[in-house]
């Protein structure tokens, strides 16, 4: 079966051992080959086709690993171990997407699924998590111990990320300060609680409320085009500078990072974003230390990467390894 959507673009050749990368979004799939150097040898994309509900884009994922096994195999690589990135709650620990709204997924054991198609090791895990593992490791945060990774966009999620280990937390829900309620008088948000920093300082929130002053559409990129010209951007912009200083003021009391990194849409804006929220956090802080606050490096690729990271991992421990007869088998079944 071939994954809808397929597209691909070799980047590097040359190389041994590569490990299989996948981020599954919900409207899109992120993949790429990854060396034990960190280079990205080939990368593809796919849609994710959600609509066709969770089966299907299951089986799309597994047609995708085999076939970057397969890809890996014909330039003369070695597949080693594959990583999987999804949104939503994930079991790291057992491989399995417990909640994954965007694309279906309810207590799904990926992490069996593709071991049992492909004969590589798998590791499975959050999407931001693993993102803001990746922008730690080698983006905005090398060099650095503690980092607080926050990518602001649709919604607003964090990782926290100390001597480049990822914290899931007990239930693999860690990271949600999109759902810290900063405004308790403010909207619904979509958990059902009221004013959490996501439903008020996203890039959704910035459009929404940008609308529901003016009675016009504006993405939050347009908001922030219009500030010194448009008192409704100036208004919206300042409401959400402050929301977002309030959500880092309890992450910092919570987490105490050195180095906090703005990622996501919003952070397209640069310094017209990051310049003022400094202002606002060094306003509100008493007895914390104010951590530096940075733009992410790695863009839309933060989250293969980090599966990439998972991957090599997961091998790296030492607790697994890969039967390249195995994987030939199967490559070959699936062919």
């Amino acid at each position: 079966m071939t994954a809808p959507g397929r597209t691909r673009k070799k980047v590097a050749t040359g190389g041994t051992d590569v490990v299989v990368s996948i981020d599954v979004g919900g409207t899109g799939i992120k993949c790429a080959l990854v060396d034990t150097e960190h280079r990205v040898r080939h990368t593809e994309r796919h849609a994710t086709g959600a609509e066709r509900g969770p089966q299907a884009v299951l089986r799309t994922i597994l047609d995708i690993a085999a076939g970057l096994a397969a890809t890996a195999r014909a330039q003369g690589w070695r597949p080693i171990a594959a990583g999987v990135v999804v949104p939503g709650i994930v079991d790291e620990q057992a491989g399995v997407a417990r909640w994954s709204a965007n694309v279906g997924f309810r207590d799904v054991p990926l992490r069996d699924a593709l071991v049992e198609h492909t004969g590589l090791p798998t590791a499975v895990g959050h999407d931001v998590r693993a993102g803001g593992m990746a922008e730690a490791r080698l983006g905005a945060g090398r060099g650095r111990r503690h980092v607080l990774v926050l990518p602001i966009g649709t919604g607003i999620a964090a990782a926290h990320v100390i001597d480049g280990a990822v914290l899931s937390g007990a239930h693999g829900a860690a990271g949600e300060i999109g759902h810290i309620v900063v405004r308790p008088q403010g909207p619904v948000c979509g958990c059902g609680l009221r004013g959490c920093l996501e439903i008020v300082a996203s890039a959704r929130a910035v459009q929404h409320r940008y609308t529901e002053l003016t009675g016009t559409a504006a993405t939050a990129a347009e908001v922030a085009a219009r500030l010194g010209t448009d008192p409704h951007a100036d208004q919206v912009w300042a409401e959400t500078v402050d929301a977002l200083a309030d959500g880092l003021l309890t992450g910092q009391a919570l987490y105490d990072p050195e180095l906090v990194i703005i990622g996501g849409g919003l952070a397209e804006s640069g310094e017209t974003l990051l310049a003022p929220l400094r202002a606002a956090l060094a306003a509100k802080v008493t007895f914390h230390r104010l951590p530096e606050i940075v733009r992410a490096q790695l863009g839309d690729e933060a989250g293969s990467l980090g599966a990439a990271l998972m991957a090599l991992d997961l091998v790296g421990s030492g607790k697994h390894s890969v039967d390249p007869d195995a994987v030939d088998e199967r490559i070959e079944e699936k062919a």
